[in-house]
C-alpha cells in the first residue's frame, strides 16, 4: 500500500530517481545496524554531493506540489512572494529552490499562486530556476523586473498575498526592509491593502515533513548515531590521556570526512564520582582528561539531503577490573528512558508546546522524576520552527513560539536530561542527558533511527 502511494505522488523519471537514490541508502551487510539502543558501526551510505542533487530535487519538487497548496490553502493565502537578492538570502530560499543553489542570484523573485484552476509556482528573475517554476521574465534592467512583478499580481488579482515579514519568527522574516520598501513602491495602492504575513505559512512549510523525506530521514539521524559510537570506543578514547576537546574535534572531523556538513561543532563533557551535581543544577558536567570510571556525554548536529539532526548520548569508561556498566547508572539510563516515553505519550495533535510541556512535568512529578524538558522542531534547520517545548532555562511557558500547537508529520528533537542517585557513587546523581530525533504522524511519536537504551562502553 505505501508503495502504490508513492507512486501517485511521484511521477515518470522522478519516481525512478528516487527508487535509485533509496536503493543506494540501504545499508550494505556489514553497515550500521541498531542493536539493544546502540550503534553498531561499519559501513555507511553516503552520496556524494553530485549524487544528492536528483533525490533531494525529487523531495523538493514533491513538497512544492503536493504539499505547499494544501499549506497555503489551510492558512488562507492566494498568493505568496518569497523576494531575496545575493548575500541577504531569505532562511526559507534554499527549501523552495533546485540544486546545485549557493546564493540567490541578484534579484531572485519567487512567486506561488493558489487560484480556482489549479497551482502556479512562478519565478521573475534575471536567471530562470528551471522546473518545476515558469519564468514569466527573464531580461531586462532591474527596474523592469520589478514592473514585470508588479504586472504578475495585476494579472493575478490575488485577494490575499503573503510576504515574509514577522516580529517573533526569524524563519519567516526574511523580507529585508530595502526590498519590502521596494515591493510597496511599484504595487499599485489597492495591492498594497492585500499584503499579509506570510508568517504561518513558513511555519507550516519549514516544520512539515513530505513522504519521501521520511524515507530519508531516518537514514541521515543513524549517520549522526554511527560516528557518535566511534567517537565513543577505544578507537578514540585512551583513559587518562584524550581529553574532552579532542573527541569533540575527532566527531567534527569524522563528520567533514564523510562530507556530512555539522550545524555546531560537537560538545563533550564527564561526569564522575566527586564532582557533585546538584538538583538544581541546569547541566553537569565538566571539560578535562577522560578517566577510568567516568561518564561522557555528547551533543552533535549534522544536515544531510536538506535534513538536519540533533542528538545527544552517554558513554561509561569501564575501572580497571570492571566488564559492564555499574547497576546504578543502568539504572539511571532507565529512568531516562521512562523520561522519553512519558514525554513522546503526551503529544497530541493541536495541543500546544507549552501544553505538551505541562503534561510531561506533572508525569514526571507523578513519578518522582527529576527532569528537565527543552525539546525542539527538526528539519531543514536543527532548531526549526514549530511547538518550542520547554527551554533548559524555563520549565515554565514559553510564549508565542510554546503556543504553536502540534501538527502531524512534524519532527523534534527529543531533548532533556533526567538526574537519578548512583548507589556506587554513594547516592551522587548523575544527570542522562538524552536526545534522539523522532517524528509524530499525528497519533504516535516514533524514532528515526531508535534510541539509547544502553551505554557506550569505552574498555
Amino acid at each position: 500500500m505505501a508503495v502504490q502511494i508513492l507512486k501517485t505522488i511521484l511521477s515518470g523519471i522522478a519516481y525512478l530517481s528516487f527508487l535509485s537514490f533509496m536503493a543506494v541508502l540501504q545499508p550494505t551487510s556489514d553497515a550500521q545496524t541498531f542493536e539493544q539502543g546502540r550503534v553498531v558501526t561499519g559501513e555507511r551510505a553516503v552520496l556524494p554531493f553530485r549524487n544528492r542533487v536528483t533525490p533531494e530535487n525529487a523531495m523538493t519538487r514533491d513538497r512544492l506540489e503536493t504539499l505547499l497548496p494544501d499549506l497555503m490553502d489551510e492558512v488562507g493565502l492566494d498568493m505568496w512572494l518569497v523576494i531575496n537578492r545575493e548575500y541577504a538570502e531569505d532562511p526559507v530560499y534554499f527549501s523552495l529552490v533546485p540544486q546545485p543553489a549557493f546564493a540567490a542570484r541578484r534579484t531572485t523573485i519567487l512567486v506561488f499562486h493558489r487560484h480556482d484552476d489549479g497551482f502556479d509556482m512562478m519565478t521573475v528573475n534575471r536567471y530562470p530556476l528551471g522546473e518545476p517554476y515558469q519564468a514569466v521574465w527573464e531580461g531586462g534592467d532591474l527596474d523592469e523586473q520589478w514592473a514585470a512583478l508588479a504586472d504578475l499580481i495585476a494579472d493575478k488579482n490575488p485577494e490575499k498575498i503573503g510576504i515574509n515579514v514577522s516580529a517573533d519568527w526569524p524563519v519567516a522574516d526574511g523580507l529585508t526592509h530595502g526590498l519590502h520598501e521596494k515591493l510597496l513602491s511599484v504595487l499599485p495602492q489597492r495591492y498594497q491593502g492585500r499584503l499579509v504575513s506570510a508568517e504561518g505559512l513558513v511555519i507550516r512549510w519549514i516544520e512539515t515533513r513530505s513522504a519521501q523525506e521520511m524515507e530519508a530521514y531516518g537514514h541521515a539521524v543513524g549517520l549522526a548515531r554511527s560516528v557518535i559510537s566511534e567517537g565513543f570506543s577505544s578507537r578514540v578514547i585512551t583513559p587518562g590521556v584524550t581529553t574532552t576537546d579532542d573527541v569533540a574535534w575527532y566527531l567534527h572531523q569524522r563528520f567533514e570526512d564523510l562530507n556530512l556538513a555539522p550545524w555546531f561543532h560537537p560538545y563533550v563533557n564527564i561526569q564522575r564520582a566527586g564532582l557533585a551535581c546538584e538538583e538544581d543544577q541546569a547541566f553537569c558536567g565538566q571539560d578535562g582528561i577522560i578517566r577510568r570510571g567516568d561518564v561522557i556525554h555528547t551533543d552533535v548536529g549534522i544536515c544531510y539531503l536538506k535534513l538536519c539532526t540533533d542528538t545527544q548520548e552517554m558513554g561509561y569508561v569501564l575501572k580497571v577490573g570492571e566488564s559492564d556498566v555499574p547497576d546504578g547508572l543502568k539504572a539511571a539510563m532507565a529512568v531516562g528512558n521512562r523520561w522519553q516515553d512519558l514525554h513522546t505519550s503526551s503529544f497530541e495533535l493541536g495541543r500546544t508546546g507549552n501544553e505538551v510541556l505541562a503534561e510531561v512535568r506533572n508525569k514526571c512529578e507523578a513519578e518522582n522524576i527529576i527532569c528537565s524538558i527543552y525539546t525542539h522542531p527538526l528539519g531543514f534547520f536543527g532548531h526549526a520552527p514549530g511547538p518550542t517545548i520547554g527551554m533548559w532555562d524555563n520549565q515554565g511557558d514559553t510564549p508565542v513560539r510554546g503556543d504553536w500547537p502540534v501538527y502531524a508529520n512534524t519532527c523534534y528533537a527529543i531533548e532533556g536530561n533526567v538526574k537519578a542517585p548512583v548507589a556506587e557513587w554513594d547516592g551522587q546523581l548523575a544527570q542522562i542527558k538524552l536526545e534522539q530525533d523522532a517524528c509524530f504522524d499525528g497519533q504516535r511519536v516514533d524514532y528515526l533511527a531508535g534510541r539509547q537504551t544502553t551505554w557506550h562502553i569505552i574498555e
